[in-house]
């Protein structure tokens, strides 16, 4: 069984549930990468403006370092990017990332649910969509998330066991 996983997809996917769900199920720790951008990230996405890559830089590298830190661990992160994703992969053999596939659709009327969460807006997820270069299956691991949130994970723990 692999020891890094990291759960990837767009803003209301359900990166955190699925996450920490998995860490739980196998006794890792879970970090939710929303936990660690610095305030001028979270502050860009109160007010409704997406994140640049230079925004970003700075936070995956952070959670590059939590990975290379623990000796297992789970982390929730968008991803969005091939780039991205290397940058979190970097120095690191042992390391699975499940990709939570949804239509904006779904996805936005999740997000209508949600209370309290800094990521604002329609627009924000519409611009997550258009940023997003979807992992190939060699990549992740995909799962869709048309099925309930028990269905997926259960999937994803199916598909790991057989990493």
């Amino acid at each position: 069984m692999t020891k890094k996983i990291v759960v990837l997809g767009v803003s209301g996917s359900g990166k955190s549930l699925i996450g920490k769900n998995i860490a739980d199920k196998l006794d890792y720790p879970f970090f939710d990468g929303d936990d660690f951008h610095c305030q001028a990230n979270v502050d860009k996405m109160r007010q409704g403006t997406p994140l640049t890559d230079e925004d970003r830089k700075d936070w995956l590298a952070t959670l590059n370092t939590i990975l290379t830190d623990n000796p297992t661990a789970v982390i929730a992160c968008s991803g969005l990017k091939p780039e991205y994703r290397a940058m979190l992969r970097k120095g690191l053999d042992d390391i699975t990332m499940i990709y939570l596939k949804g239509t904006i659709d779904t996805i936005w009327q999740r997000h209508q649910k949600r209370d309290g969460h800094y990521f604002n807006g329609r627009e924000m997820l519409e611009s997550q969509f258009a940023t997003l270069v979807e992992p190939e299956k060699d990549e992740a691991l995909v799962i869709d998330i048309s099925q309930d949130a028990s269905a997926v994970l259960n999937e994803a723990l199916s598909l790991l066991s057989k990493k």
